[in-house]
């Protein structure tokens, strides 16, 4: 039985982070300055980091840009829920073969209650990483709003009208990379 929930929960896990989040692989993402690309992710802590020389010019768009990177810092909080949810299902494959009852302590308890945690904070942190980007455009459009040259920052894709990508719609699969 328990087999069963291992391979439910191995198939949740990737089909949860195999879509792409709409913020974006983080170490790839460039913005276009003066015709030339500038790289907006400096690594995985210095995000919006690339931008700073520019947008430091404007003290609404910096302002805007140090809420974006202290709203990117790890939270201390989901990494304890999903080290909650690591322990837990620990705790339930080292269980005795005999279940006793249908308590909080059981196998099938601890197991699900383990991967629902785990996934939750991960689903948590994403949602909170999407509506974080907010705080990096409006930097941008602030910052264009006054100066120049302008900074061209597209992190939902490419906004070409002639590649008819916009229309699409699709499930993909991937691998992310990071530094």
């Amino acid at each position: 039985m328990l087999r069963h929930y291992f391979w439910i929960f191995i198939f949740i896990s990737f089909a949860t982070l195999s879509f792409p989040v709409l913020g974006g692989e983080a170490c790839g993402r460039n913005a276009v300055i003066n015709y030339q690309e500038v790289l907006v992710d400096t690594g995985p802590t210095g995000k919006g980091e690339g931008l700073r020389y520019y947008l430091s010019k404007d003290k609404v768009a910096a302002s805007y840009l140090d809420t974006f990177q202290k709203n990117s810092k790890p939270m201390w909080q989901t990494a304890a829920i999903s080290t909650t949810g690591v322990a837990m299902i620990l705790a339930g494959i080292m269980q005795s073969g005999r279940d006793e009852g249908r308590g909080f302590a059981s196998k099938e308890t601890l197991f699900i209650g383990g991967a629902s945690m785990i996934i939750m904070s991960y689903l948590v942190s994403k949602t909170i990483e999407y509506n974080n980007e907010i705080y990096l455009i409006r930097a941008i459009d602030e910052y264009n709003k006054r100066n120049l040259p302008r900074i061209y920052f597209y992190p939902y894709g490419d906004t070409n009208k002639s590649s008819g990508a916009e229309d699409r719609i699709g499930i993909g699969a991937g691998v992310s990379t990071s530094f």
